[in-house]
């Protein structure tokens, strides 16, 4: 509308007609037929009768215009849309699909509300991106936002020499700092770091440090806001090791509980693996396989999408839209399973206290002290695996052995006894504290972890509460030094079977960098504060505080 051509290859079947259009607007290369094809199975989609549309979004590749995250997807969407509706191949029937930010241009162009579009089928993506984009808990996500944002830049510089611009110089800078980034990313201030002030690429980054409450800046474009207002069916894709999951997860339910209309709300669907974050979908996850069956191609879930598409798109009356809306992978079990809703209606929360020794139990707290460590933002906690993007070589993603992790001073674990029965968590994980620190603000983190009876000590989800934002997102409130506050970390969810002989263990600290960025403990603002000191924390767990993690237990016969 604004003039701003963007450029899309077709795709059409070989018998010439009028057909449903497919069409997926990303900002990682439309003619990258690998990446496409691993968030769908295009060329099945082809056969099965669609036509199959990839654009470039503004300012990527070959579109023109000028890339800013999220805010042109809207007005694209829209327009995109309605010109494939209005193609002579096309039915006027448009789907969308794609994965990550490729899930940001389907919902943001459903909330225009295109007369022409049908259905969507968002994978592993967000819902709110404040909150589960680039901030968690009040935490800024360094670790997605900064590689990702790295991975953007570096295609965009490789854009401009396309077109004729002398950047040889900036992109062999820009490689040095890829390859330097496990070194680079603890440069602090954080807005002041170099790469990102060469080219003007990045100033979004710089734009998302300088919002880190959930102001307007943010509300334009939450998803959240719009499910009311979404009137197509959408297929969500999610992973329990995706740093997505939070959003995924609350998409699926504000669709099906909220959605702009009866096919909106019937035909949400979600699916749930043991997927960290990319494309394709497999069933190694870190250090674990969790078998053939595990993966998108053992799911069929190409196939699952397109039964699905079929009913919303083509009017095929195949049953689709009485399946259970929810299929999830139960980790130890390692099994698929159908559900009538997330999370399951039968699921129990269970608090599990911490007590002290370092016991985890069901048995409340008594008459007990508190456990207390030193957190030194100097000399954070480091990631090991976890809900993470986007470059493997600084950030490994998935399950990996804590066991090193938990032998630190400023790691404090709390476990079960050996289990002697298998127990079932399936469903959202919250942590209660009650905690006090000699800062005027700091951090405190959570990770569920389940410990197999050799020791080896797996990571299934965790958390973090920056304390200025432990009563609202919206509003800073920095905590009286020493005074015990209680907080509430949220560890998104997870589904897991805890085997007989396993424990069940719960790591309490106050940092996992750069999964999520220092608090620097001054009381200042972490995206523009360089200067860094230690704060004595006090975890505490008696019959007043009983500090806990609330386990959605799941027993059926």
């Amino acid at each position: 509308r604004d003039g701003v051509t963007l450029c899309a290859d077709v795709y059409r079947p070989a018998q010439p007609g009028r057909y449903p259009a497919l069409l997926t607007r990303t900002p990682y290369n439309r003619q990258s037929l690998t990446m496409v094809h691993a968030q769908f199975d295009f060329y099945r989609a082809l056969n099965a009768g669609y036509a199959v549309v990839t654009q470039d979004t503004r300012g990527r590749y070959d579109s023109d215009g000028e890339f800013c995250v999220f805010a042109d997807e809207i007005n694209d969407g829209y327009d995109t849309v309605e010109w494939v509706a209005a193609q002579p191949w096309c039915n006027g029937r448009v789907g969308m699909f794609g994965s990550s930010y490729v899930g940001v241009t389907q919902w943001l162009a459903a909330v225009s509300r295109p007369p022409h579009l049908g259905a969507i089928v968002p994978s592993i993506t967000g819902s709110d991106y404040h909150e589960n984009w680039c901030y968690q808990g009040g935490a800024y996500l360094l670790g997605f936002t900064l590689t990702w944002t790295m991975g953007l830049i570096a295609a965009n510089l490789e854009r401009e020499r396309m077109r004729g611009k002398d950047v040889a110089a900036l992109i062999e800078a820009h490689t040095d700092a890829l390859d330097d980034l496990r070194q680079g990313i603890q440069h602090l201030p954080l807005n002041e770091f170099p790469p990102l002030l060469r080219t003007n690429v990045g100033r979004y980054y710089l734009d998302w440090l300088k919002h880190p409450a959930d102001d307007d800046y943010w509300r334009q474009w939450r998803i959240e806001d719009h499910y009311s207002n979404i009137a197509v069916p959408s297929f969500n894709v999610a992973g329990w090791y995706d740093v997505f999951l939070g959003g995924s997860l609350q998409n699926y339910n504000g669709m099906h509980r909220n959605g702009g209309s009866d096919a909106a709300r019937k035909g949400a669907k979600l699916v749930v693996g043991p997927w960290v974050h990319g494309a394709p979908l497999g069933n190694i996850s870190g250090q674990i396989n969790f078998g053939a069956r595990a993966s998108q191609a053992g799911l069929d879930l190409a196939g699952i999408k397109l039964r699905w598409l079929d009913h919303w798109l083509k009017g095929e009356p195949n049953g689709a839209d009485q399946d259970p809306p929810v299929k999830i992978f139960v980790m130890g079990a390692n099994k698929w399973r159908d559900e009538a809703d997330w999370p399951p209606a039968d699921v129990k929360y269970a608090p599990y206290y911490l007590r002290e020794a370092g016991a985890l139990s069901p048995d409340k707290s008594g008459d007990e002290s508190y456990d207390a460590f030193l957190y030194d933002p100097r000399n954070p906690v480091p990631t090991n695996g976890g809900q993470l993007c986007c470059n493997p070589a600084v950030l490994p993603t998935g399950a990996f052995d804590q066991q090193e992790i938990e032998k630190r001073a400023d790691v404090l674990v709390y476990s079960t006894a050996p289990l002697q029965r298998d127990l079932e968590v399936t469903g959202p994980v919250v942590v209660k504290l009650w905690a006090a620190s000699s800062a005027s603000d700091t951090d405190f983190t959570a990770k569920l972890v389940d410990v197999y009876p050799d020791g080896r000590a797996f990571n299934l989800t965790d958390g973090i509460i920056r304390a200025r934002y432990r009563n609202s997102k919206s509003k800073a409130e920095l905590i009286e030094p020493e005074r015990v506050y209680e907080y509430t970390i949220d560890l998104w969810a997870t589904s897991n079977l805890f085997k007989a002989g396993h424990r069940i263990r719960l790591e309490v600290s106050s940092s996992n960098f750069p999964r999520f960025d220092r608090n620097p403990n001054t009381g200042a603002q972490p995206g523009a504060e360089a200067g860094l000191e230690p704060a004595l924390q006090r975890i505490f767990h008696d019959s007043q505080r009983p500090s806990h993690a609330l386990l959605p237990v799941l027993e059926r016969g």
